[in-house]
């Protein structure tokens, strides 16, 4: 046996030629250096390189069966060799592995890198569990290909923490899956930052001609015929499509279900013409919150005119970041308009229509004109005749409205 001196200069041997080095000149090389060593020489390679000894083996072999020869170049594997990636043998395990760690997924989703608070030996038990040849190694590999990493704590502040937090999203992600296995419509929908229409400085950087940047307005008055811009969103959380209704007026609940309707009329429709129920996720503030009367007066109007029984699920206060429109669609929205000015309200809904990404998001936008009143109070009756059932757990956050037989 040799010593760790010699296993240490035999490693550093190694790690000063591997960036030279290909498949078949790595077991050549290990041979050869084990030859060198004679007997105990395989074990020291292995050791130091990390390479089998059934590789170095194979490398010796090819030395002998070559002893005296010209070696010539070959392929170093045919045609369709080696191991194929798990993901080929197995088409299901990444969409497993995404349901086991989507649930629980930690940070801030505006990002595109995500993490998980699951261990992969945990993880790999799982899927093993549900049937996938897997071991904890290759979840890591999968889990870095997925842009999942992981993360220390970060302090952030995030308001109030409620103690049903955590319940909550499972109730979510449990009622999500059961809409999806039955093909019924699941949409996330946010009001995104109003945006100053006019020639003003855009966060973000785009390629130009050097030293030719664009030149904007120096302050950022509100121009009082263009004013602002509220895209409300709505996002298919099955389909990953969205679509965006630009408002020019009042982030209102009148605004924010009569973006909905039109989602369901241009798109919705067409894509679930069997359905009769529709499962909508949102915050719990703003247009769109748990406690806005007219929110789901709105609602229940749509409601009667679709036939739809429209189910709701609120996001718990503080975690409005958690809501996938967020980080489906709503930053990629962002990218695409970086460093522009948006000039006119045109511009906007252009730049919002041709959002594209890699995993296939398409977005249809439409400009809304119309006016909408804030201060609207909902009557007492008005509120009543609500066909509204709520959930066992959480009432204020889980409930379904129920279309109404008109007479």
């Amino acid at each position: 046996m040799f010593d760790a001196d010699v296993i240490k200069k035999i490693q550093n041997k190694y790690e000063s030629f591997l960036p030279y080095l290909n498949e078949r000149t790595r077991r050549i090389w290990a041979a050869i250096e084990a030859t060198t060593l004679g007997y105990g020489g395989v074990s020291a390679v292995a050791a130091a390189t990390g390479l089998s000894r059934n590789t170095i083996a194979a490398g010796m072999r090819e030395l002998q069966n070559n002893k005296g020869k010209a070696l010539v170049p070959v392929q170093i594997r045919q045609s369709g060799a080696g191991r194929k990636l798990v993901e080929e043998i197995d088409p299901t395990i990444l969409e497993a592995l995404e349901s086991l760690v989507e649930p629980t997924t930690r940070g801030d989703p505006q990002f595109s890198l995500r993490w998980t608070c699951k261990s992969v030996t945990k993880l790999a038990e799982e899927l093993q569990r549900l049937g996938h040849q897997v071991c904890p190694k290759t979840v890591y590999n999968l889990l870095q290909a997925m842009n999942y990493s992981l993360q220390s704590n970060r302090k952030t502040t995030e308001g109030s923490t409620h103690p049903d937090r955590d319940k909550q999203f499972e109730h979510i992600a449990n009622t999500v899956t059961r809409f999806q296995q039955r093909h019924r419509p699941v949409i996330s929908v946010d009001t995104k930052k109003k945006e100053l229409v006019g020639n003003y400085k855009n966060t973000g950087q785009e390629w130009q001609p050097k030293r030719q940047p664009t030149e904007v307005n120096i302050h950022d008055f509100v121009n009082p015929k263009l004013g602002k811009v509220i895209p409300y969103g709505v996002y298919d959380r099955s389909l990953n499509q969205g679509f965006v209704s630009v408002g020019i007026d009042h982030d209102t609940a009148e605004f924010a279900v009569e973006s909905i309707r039109h989602w369901w009329y241009e798109m919705g429709k067409s894509l679930y013409p069997r359905s009769k129920h529709l499962l909508i996720t949102a915050d719990g503030g703003g247009s769109n919150g748990n406690r806005n009367r007219l929110w789901k007066l709105k609602l229940q109007e749509l409601a009667d005119e679709t036939g739809l029984t429209i189910h709701v699920c609120h996001f718990p206060p503080g975690t409005s970041k958690w809501n996938q429109i967020e980080h489906r669609m709503f930053c990629h929205i962002t990218t695409n308009w970086r460093g522009r000015p948006l000039t006119s309200r045109q511009v906007v809904v252009n730049l919002i229509g041709h959002t594209m990404t890699q995993s296939g998001l398409e977005i249809k936008a439409m400009l809304d004109e119309n006016c909408y009143d804030v201060g609207i109070q909902v009557t007492k009756p008005e509120f009543e005749s609500i066909a509204i059932h709520k959930s066992r757990f959480h009432g204020d956050w889980n409930y379904q409205i129920n279309p109404r037989v008109i007479t």
